[in-house]
């Protein structure tokens, strides 16, 4: 019998929480398995990340109704339902319970189905909590904000109560996607002529000179992207290029660079001069740096295996003008891309993640040529991971001192310091931090 949507929904978001697949992944995965309509495919999507999304929501709204925990694929489908009744008004009650049931008699048996329909007609009748007559401000963002109850309180204690509120509700709203002109092949103007005529709808960024972006359609899809014209990346990663201030015939190391999006901006910039030597530990990530370059016909990329932490033993002292550090991070600034993140990652983590990104910074800021500039990135919003960072990296290194990062000029006005935290309530991108420092002579 062939799968519905909701079907394929249910067995993805059982996958995600129970082997700790990535969303993004399976998602692209399930799209070209299975050969769905249009609107099919936007559903799908919708349904997978909206339900991820909202997860601790959806929990607190079906929590009243149930008198114990039932099983895993039950629970799933209680919030895939919700989630439709509660969030996309476009769906009839009557066809979320009737494919609910469905689900629940092809998978389980009549004692499910009977549970199943119980559970959400009683939902429908007596309606769902309201999360604001919460009192404690911590919890109350953790079911609003769907987040953690540790993630909850780190934004209020480092945003205050009132911009974690906002930030919360901006990881929320699904994200745009945007991509890079490769200003080595074409223009961004030429560029958005041509996806237009591919039937991409798209518009210039307001913030990134670059940028594109897409309104409706799939860049990866056309010939443009086939053919080197565009990379899809975020805004807000693009602004590691800018920071690293390039000319042309540099030396450029990229420490942690898969999967390459910031390593051939770096190489557009310099318009194919120099070179940008490309580190990651694993073999498949640096063959995908390879792929990019080769996409975009970028002959000034040198991918290498290496562990960052190691950067020392291969490459010579102060042999490099520039060095980006885009450091592995907690990812707290993509959860609109990447939901799952926020019920994967503990609070322990972020101690050892910056433990390695010191880690990783001091290996490598030996290489950075006198006058030279090395930049650390990251793409979350945690200020341990970020200022805690660079503070302790300064104190042990007096030999940097701290730059007033270089950004584009329709994004200065959030500069509130030397770096720049982007949030994603700034301009709709993903959550991104970027601060530079130069090598005294």
């Amino acid at each position: 019998m062939k799968k519905t949507t909701r079907e394929l929904a249910l067995e993805l978001l059982l996958k995600i929480e129970k082997q700790g697949s990535y969303s993004h992944l399976l998602i692209n995965e399930t799209l070209k398995k299975y050969p769905l309509k249009r609107e099919d495919k936007a559903l799908l999507t919708e349904l997978v990340y909206g339900t991820l999304q909202r997860t601790i929501t959806l929990d607190y709204f079906l929590d009243p109704f149930l008198k114990k925990k039932p099983e895993d694929w039950v629970q799933m489908l209680l919030r895939l339902s919700v989630y439709q009744l509660e969030f996309l008004d476009k769906i009839p009650e009557h066809a979320v319970l009737h494919e609910a049931g469905e689900i629940a008699k092809r998978k389980g048996h009549a004692g499910i189905t009977n549970f199943v329909n119980g559970v959400l007609r009683n939902l429908l009748r007596e309606g769902v909590k309201n999360p604001d007559e919460i009192q404690d401000p911590v919890k109350k963002l953790a079911v609003r904000g769907s987040l953690p109850d540790f993630l909850a309180r780190r934004w209020i204690d480092q945003f205050g109560v009132a911009q974690a509120e906002e930030i919360a509700a901006a990881f929320l709203i699904p994200p745009h996607q945007t991509v890079r002109a490769n200003e080595t092949e074409t223009t961004r103007k030429a560029l958005l002529s041509e996806l237009q005529k591919e039937g991409i709808e798209a518009e210039p960024s307001p913030e990134i000179a670059e940028a594109i972006r897409i309104k409706h359609g799939s860049v990866a899809d056309t010939a443009a992207f086939r053919n080197g014209k565009c990379s899809i990346q975020d805004e807000s990663s693009m602004l590691v290029a800018y920071a690293l201030e390039l000319t042309d015939d540099l030396y450029v190391l990229d420490a942690c660079a898969a999967p390459g999006g910031k390593t051939t901006h770096i190489a557009e910039r310099m318009h194919g001069t120099g070179t940008v030597t490309a580190l990651d530990i694993h073999r498949h990530k640096t063959k995908l740096i390879e792929q990019a370059a080769s996409r975009l016909s970028l002959l000034n990329i040198r991918a290498h295996e290496l562990d960052a932490r190691k950067a020392g033993e291969e490459f010579d002292a102060a042999s490099f003008d520039r060095v980006l550090v885009d450091a592995p991070c907690s990812g707290f600034g993509v959860l609109r891309r990447k939901p799952d993140i926020k019920y994967t990652k503990r609070e322990e983590d972020i101690l050892r993640l910056s433990k390695i990104q010191l880690d990783i910074l001091d290996e490598v800021s030996q290489l950075v040529k006198e006058n030279g500039i090395l930049v650390y990135s990251t793409c979350t919003i945690d200020q341990e991971e970020n200022r805690g960072v660079v503070t302790a990296f300064l104190e042990k290194h007096p030999e940097f001192e701290q730059l007033s990062v270089t950004v584009p000029e329709t994004l200065r006005h959030l500069k509130t310091g030397d770096d720049l935290q982007v949030l994603p309530t700034d301009f709709g991108s993903d959550g991104f931090y970027v601060s530079s420092f130069k090598r005294r002579p």
